[in-house]
């Protein structure tokens, strides 16, 4: 399991690096969208995270997760898909998770949204590319051809999606 990163504590995650793992085949989408759970469910995520950790094949599957907000990155920055913002929330005791909002398709004020100490729902897709290079995604309400899952994130009962 991914631990709660001594880098970030009391500080902002800045710089580090996320990619997109590969998708799942299309007619598992909707076996992928039946096994999102109807409401937050650390354990499930925790699960997934630790399968993946121990070798089974990784693809992007979907979570429903929830916690507080440990740490963000106070700025904006811009990738090869445009703008994003990034937070990292605690699941469990020294349990951190990366979230990566798509800012340009989010239905959000301008970021930063969150806040340290904040309290967050969020549904998105789990990528697991590596132990350091994973994280949260597709946090809107957007679809696509890589993800048909729509997603969202729920700050202090405010929703953004």
């Amino acid at each position: 399991m991914l631990p709660f990163p001594s880098f970030l504590r009391g500080v902002a995650a800045t710089g580090l690096l996320y990619a997109v793992a590969p998708s799942i085949a299309p007619a598992a989408y909707a076996q992928e969208a039946a096994s999102l759970p109807p409401h937050c469910d650390n354990h499930d995520f925790m699960a997934k995270q630790q399968a993946f950790e121990n070798g089974q094949p990784k693809t992007d599957v979907p979570v429903h997760i929830c916690g507080r907000v440990i740490a963000l990155s106070p700025k904006a920055k811009r990738t090869r898909s445009g703008w994003h913002g990034y937070f990292y929330v605690a699941v469990a005791p020294n349990i951190s998770i990366r979230i990566v909002s798509g800012l340009d398709e989010m239905h959000a004020p301008a970021w930063p949204w969150v806040s340290k100490g904040d309290q967050v729902e969020v549904v998105g897709r789990y990528y697991f590319d590596s132990y350091r290079r994973q994280g949260i995604d597709w946090t809107h309400r957007g679809t696509g051809r890589s993800w048909p899952i729509p997603g969202y994130v729920i700050v202090n009962g405010t929703k953004y999606d």
